[in-house]
This record gives C-alpha cells, sequence and structure tokens, in this order.
C-alpha cells in the first residue's frame, strides 16, 4: 500500500556520490525527493516521486523558493567543496562549505523543516595520538575543509539549542567507493581498485604503513538513513563517529593483488597527502552510535574489496 503521506525531502548535493545514493533509497521507501545540484549533474531518467534543481548552493533565494514550493520534513546536506578544491580557494571553500550552510540551517528554521542531516568528516580533526580515538576527542583541524565542516557542526547544534530543529551529523572516516572522484587523492584505495580493473599501474600517494578509519559506501548509505529515522529520544549525542576497520596502503595493495595477481604498483609518497592520512585516526570509538541507533558495519576489507570490484567491473562492462 502507498503511503498516502509520504515524507518529504531535500538532498544537496543530491546528484553526487552519496546524495542520489541516498535518494535511491529514500524514493524506494516511497518518500517524495528534491535533489539540488550544480548544472550539469542532471540524471537521465527520473523516478515518479523524484524533482531534481540545478543552481548555487550560495543562491539563497532559489533555496528559499525550493523550501517554500516543496516543503521538506527533513534536509540532507551533503553538498560541499572537497578538501583539495577548498584548499585551492579558500574563499569559495567558506562560502560553499560554511556561509551557505549557515544559510540553509537558517532557512530551514524559518520554513519549519523537522530535521536537517549534515555529514561531516575525520577531517575535522588534526593529529591523533591515540586508539581508539574517543568520541570527544578535541578537534583542530589543519584544512580548510575540516575547518568548515566543524563550524557547521557547532553552527547546527547552536540551532538545536536555540531554535529546536532536530539537528544530527555523522562524522565519515575514509570511504571505500567505486564513484570516488578522480581528483579525491585521499581515495588511494578506490583508485587503485579502479587501476587494477583497467589493467593500469597504479602510484600510492602515501607509505605502505600509512592507514586510516575506514568505511565502504554501503555502510555510508545505511548509516545516513538508519540514524536519521531513529527516534530522536534514543540518540544521547548530537553527532557521532563511524568506524569498520583499519585500512593501510600495504593492505590495500595485498587485496588488489589477490584478487588481480598481476597488478603492478608502487609507493610514491605525496606530503601533503601523507600528512592529511596521517593525521586522520586509525580508529574510533563509536560505541554510543552502536548502542544509541544500532550501527553494525556489514563490510569488512574483504567484503569491501570483493564488492568494489564487482560494482567497478560492472560500470566498465556498461561503458565499454
Amino acid at each position: 500500500m502507498k503511503d498516502n503521506n509520504p515524507e518529504r525531502v531535500l538532498i544537496t548535493g543530491g546528484n553526487g556520490n552519496l546524495g542520489r545514493l541516498v535518494a535511491d533509497r529514500l524514493l524506494a521507501d516511497g518518500q517524495r525527493v528534491v535533489k539540488f545540484d550544480i548544472p550539469g549533474t542532471e540524471p537521465i531518467n527520473l523516478h515518479e516521486n523524484e524533482t531534481v534543481i540545478c543552481g548555487d548552493i550560495r543562491d539563497t533565494d532559489l533555496l528559499k523558493s525550493i523550501l517554500t514550493e516543496h516543503r521538506p520534513n527533513t534536509i540532507y546536506h551533503l553538498a560541499s567543496l572537497l578538501s583539495g578544491s577548498s584548499e585551492a580557494d579558500l574563499t569559495i571553500a567558506w562560502e560553499i562549505n560554511a556561509t551557505a550552510s549557515f544559510k540553509l540551517l537558517n532557512l530551514s528554521v524559518e520554513m519549519g523543516v523537522d530535521k536537517f542531516f549534515f555529514a561531516s568528516t575525520a577531517a575535522s580533526y588534526a593529529e591523533v595520538d591515540t586508539n581508539p580515538m574517543p568520541l570527544d576527542y578535541p578537534q583542530w583541524p589543519e584544512s580548510m575543509y575540516g575547518a568548515t565542516k566543524v563550524a557547521v557542526e557547532r553552527l547546527g547544534v547552536y540551532f538545536k539549542a536555540k531554535h529546536g530543529l532536530d539537528f544530527r551529523c555523522l562524522r565519515f572516516p575514509l570511504v571505500v567507493s567505486p564513484f570516488a572522484p578522480e581528483g579525491a587523492v585521499s581515495a588511494f584505495p578506490s583508485h587503485a581498485f579502479k587501476a587494477a580493473i583497467l589493467g593500469n599501474p597504479f602510484r600510492f600517494p602515501v607509505a605502505r604503513s600509512i592507514g586510516i578509519s575506514t568505511l565502504f559506501l554501503d555502510d555510508v548509505i545505511d548509516s545516513i538513513i538508519n540514524y536519521t529515522a531513529t527516534n530522536a529520544l534514543n540518540l544521547s549525542r548530537h553527532v557521532y563517529n563511524l568506524h569498520a576497520y583499519y585500512l593501510t596502503a600495504e593492505m590495500v595493495a595485498d587485496a588488489v593483488r589477490k584478487r588481480f595477481p598481476d597488478f603492478e604498483y608502487s609507493y610514491e609518497p605525496v606530503e601533503v597527502v601523507e600528512s592529511l592520512i596521517s593525521s586522520w585516526p586509525d580508529v574510533v570509538d563509536d560505541d554510543d552510535a552502536r548502542h544509541d541507533w544500532g550501527w553494525q558495519p556489514n563490510f569488512d576489507l574483504e567484503k569491501s574489496a570483493d564488492k568494489i570490484c564487482e560494482l567497478l567491473l560492472n560500470i566498465e562492462n556498461k561503458t565499454a
């Protein structure tokens, strides 16, 4: 039976790596979805309950008109300039990641939005010297990307405390994904698997021993959906960290060679990349997420490797 009063959601960055997959899940659940993203990202085929609007996240008047017309119950705010682009232009990074987020939070209160989900990052920490890293570990990011994420986290909690907005946030570590952007140098595990499938050699931008807390894409999508759907009374925190497994460059190389014995690779550290990855936590305490809303990752390294190979091969076969 169809829901006569389905949830209405707005997903910023809705045509991107995470956004479109979150949208697919919500549409399958019968929700009405408005996807907002930059021009040129429009999907070819639309679901009957899906609306796609393209524009600039900094266009407050456009966002207000979207909220006025579609009246979303929930906003999934996934739009963001990534780390490399943020360092390349600090002003635009602040405008897109921080100022636009503030304006969207303010509009959410003004327009009566119930829930506001925000995707944050392990890049909001600087050098982490303890494992597992506790959830309340100090956040002193050394990148503009991380600084903007911390700013929005604090803004969200402010709007929750002062204006009653149900703000929720997850901090994600490195994500293994077949859709990892080519320019995201921190996504080297994903890029290594893709290189192997294409038969190309690969240069790891970090030393073999450099590792990081990791999630597979499917667990990221599940966590966003499940956490946002959880009754607020069950939540003891505004923000939760997540962790599935620890992954080093050497572990990635071994996993790829196990599946592609002819895979050629080398370790050629890039200082800025190695410094970034080294500063992120290796293992994260995510006990509160497991206790409060049942967080439980389904993918370890072996399952992640099998799944990303399956997905990448399907993508290559479709484009061949």
